[in-house]
């Protein structure tokens, strides 16, 4: 079997490779990859010099040439070594120029930058998130675990997950966000403040809102913010019923005007609003991303509720005005590292009762 000696190496080919000038696609081209729609407004989203990137940025791809042929190059930054202890401590060690983003309660963010070199200019190819002192709590949410899809039905929520909420409300899970809500910490992040459609109307129809934690707070394509309601009798989407529709369109409306008024780089039909089921705190709060966000485990099916969704089913319901979400089955996926799972939803599977 003859072997082709003239064969380029994948050093020299990867290292003849020109970048061409990075122009997003014309209206007759096709985009370099799925998640890079052509936008008239996309051309200030982007610098008409940068090429489309997906994954939060994690992804690149390059149009370029290799001996006067065009070629595209994508590029993926590896995943993290997480074999051994002594590759999580080298990764540690490694941790340089961290800067603080913010923080609140027990939750911090930064900024850092990997194997970069004393007085070196190297940006941050690092986010992270910090939350000090944790809980047993914390730990199961971030613990590597088997994941259900549960049914929730009217009966379940009102006989044994409205009795949790309660009592995770009362463990005091939710000061961080009213440090936010009144005025204690993270003021400076706040990026809009919407006092309701007019006067006395704040405490009822208000909301802010401030950068999702996830976010690196410059990448557009990965733009994610999280909006925090006032009031406080709305846990969850099973405390919204018919007589809340007014209220939730108006949400709507004004976290899409007021997001592109801020970044007047998007347009409305660019951004997607969702709440999550099981959220992770029991106080209402919308989550606005950019539609070329790649949809993740926490806005896949079974987690993520689109926000205008929520609102048809309302307006469908049979019934008065108080009748509302916690009156028909909710199906969502859970942790068996979760108390739900382990109190509730595994005894039930079982045929025992919840704990």
């Amino acid at each position: 079997m003859s072997t082709d000696d003239s064969k380029p190496t994948a050093e020299a080919l990867i290292s003849k490779f020109e970048a061409s000038s990075l122009t997003p696609p014309t209206e007759s081209s096709q985009p370099l990859n799925p998640s890079f729609h052509h936008h008239p407004s996309q051309h200030n989203i982007t610098n008409p010099t940068n090429p489309p990137t997906d994954q939060g940025g994690r992804r690149i791809t390059i149009l370029g040439t290799i001996n006067n042929q065009q070629g595209i190059l994508t590029a993926e930054r590896a995943a993290f070594a997480t074999e051994t202890p002594e590759a999580l401590q080298a990764f540690h060690a490694a941790i340089t120029q961290v800067q603080n983003l913010g923080d609140n309660d027990i939750y911090r963010w930064y900024l850092a930058s990997s194997h970069s070199t004393p007085g070196s200019q190297q940006p941050p190819d690092l986010k992270l998130n910090l939350i000090w002192p944790c809980t047993d709590q914390h730990i199961k949410k971030y613990s590597e675990q088997v994941v259900r899809m549960v049914t929730e039905t009217p009966e379940i929520y009102r006989d044994h997950v409205r009795p949790y909420m309660s009592a995770k409300r009362e463990e005091g899970r939710l000061n961080w966000v009213f440090n936010i809500l009144e005025g204690r910490t993270e003021q400076e992040d706040v990026i809009l403040r919407d006092k309701g459609s007019g006067e006395g109307k704040e405490e009822e129809e208000g909301f802010l809102v401030l950068p999702d934690l996830n976010w690196d707070r410059k990448t557009m394509g990965s733009l994610h913010l999280l909006a925090l309601v006032l009031r406080r009798d709305i846990w969850s989407l099973r405390d919204l019923k018919k007589k809340h529709v007014p209220w939730l369109k108006y949400l709507r409306e004004r976290l899409l005007e007021d997001t592109v008024r801020e970044f007047p780089q998007l347009e409305k039909d660019q951004l997607k609003l969702y709440v999550h089921y099981q959220p992770t705190y029991y106080h209402f709060h919308i989550h606005v991303v950019n539609v070329m966000l790649e949809a993740g485990a926490t806005q896949a099916t079974g987690k993520a509720f689109g926000l205008e969704n929520i609102i048809s089913q309302l307006e469908t319901l049979e019934g008065d005005e108080e009748a509302g979400m916690a009156d028909v089955s909710l199906t969502y996926y859970l942790g068996e590292a979760s108390e739900l799972w382990s109190n509730v939803f595994g005894p039930l599977k079982k045929g025992e009762k919840p704990l």
